[in-house]
């Protein structure tokens, strides 16, 4: 099969690491316009997107697509979200999947996106001590503050596809991991990320948190160095510990008994800019538990949120 260019329609391309075999090949492919379009637009329509989705792909279907941070109360009412300015859950069903298309000869120049924060510094600050006192009064022990940020792109060297000359950028920047690219149509999707959410396939399932953050040395001395230092230091080591508790008491909603395990734990992982701290907490999924349910189990992601989840 000829592969596609950047320039034919394209709705999806997902680029993964195998997460047993991180060295192995990558699996690597586009997808052309979905034969049907799975969207929740409500919470109570969430569970039934994901049942679909697992219906689909069981039936030999490929499945790409997304639920939003937000549909989190779809799964536990405790979880207290901002309101959605899309839908909750999106995939897109395709009968096939595609090469990964070829690259177009750049027209010139790279791509250029200016951002700016939308958190002003006041707010941060506001945001910040509020975080240092909930702390201190016990309400959680560590969280996540974000705030989005808004870019206008200057320039792209691929004409007529900009959203896809940024996703290459990206890549080009954050290779490995796990990256998305994906046009629902009224939205684009692009995302490159080192951290595995899970994997699930024949009953195992696989997670792997990141918490812990170093950055990479100048010279090769100085970057062992400073692995050696996060691997070693108490303050790291603490923060990774609290998501792997915190993942080891989600999969336990859904496991077969005494199947939590943790095989690896305070690994390092060398990306670009950073070494990474991550840790395995593995488990056997019960017999019946579906798509939905792990979703209601490990969803929203806890180094994502923070610890305790609800609270934080």
């Amino acid at each position: 099969m000829q592969n596609p260019t950047m320039l034919d329609p394209v709705s999806a391309l997902i680029d993964f690491s195998n997460p047993h075999q991180p060295q192995g090949p990558r699996l690597r492919h586009a997808f052309g316009v979905p034969l049907q379009v799975l969207v929740a637009h409500q919470l109570d329509e969430v569970r039934g997107v994901l049942d679909a989705v697992q219906a689909a792909a069981l039936a030999g279907a490929w499945c790409v697509g997304y639920v939003r941070y937000e549909a989190a109360p779809a799964f536990d009412a405790a979880l207290v979200v901002h309101a959605s300015d899309g839908p909750l859950a999106w995939f897109g069903v395709y009968d096939e999947a595609l090469p990964w298309p070829t690259q177009p000869q750049p027209s010139g120049g790279a791509v250029e996106v200016a951002w700016q924060s939308g958190m002003p510094r006041a707010d941060f600050d506001h945001a910040l001590a509020r975080i240092h006192a909930d702390i201190a009064a016990g309400a959680y022990y560590q969280v996540n503050l974000t705030a989005p940020m808004v870019g206008r792109m200057a320039a792209t060297p691929i004409p007529g596809a900009p959203a896809q000359a940024l996703f290459a950028a990206l890549q080009k920047a954050q290779p490995g991991g796990y990256s998305l690219y994906l046009d629902t149509g009224e939205e684009q999707i692009l995302s490159v990320s080192p951290e595995l959410f899970f994997d699930w396939r024949d009953g195992a399932v696989l997670t792997r948190p990141m918490k812990g953050t170093a950055a990479r040395g100048t010279t090769p001395e100085a970057d062992a160095a400073q692995a050696l230092a996060l691997q070693e230091s108490t303050k790291e080591r603490a923060e990774n510990v609290m998501i792997v508790d915190l993942l080891r008491n989600d999969l336990s909603r859904i496991a077969e008994s005494f199947s939590v395990q943790v095989p690896r734990l305070f690994h390092t992982e060398a990306l670009p800019s950073v070494w990474q701290m991550t840790s395995d907490v593995t488990a056997r999924s019960r017999a019946g538990v579906g798509l939905a349910d792990l979703f209601g189990a490990l969803f929203p992601w806890g180094s994502v949120t923070g610890a305790p989840k609800a609270a934080a």
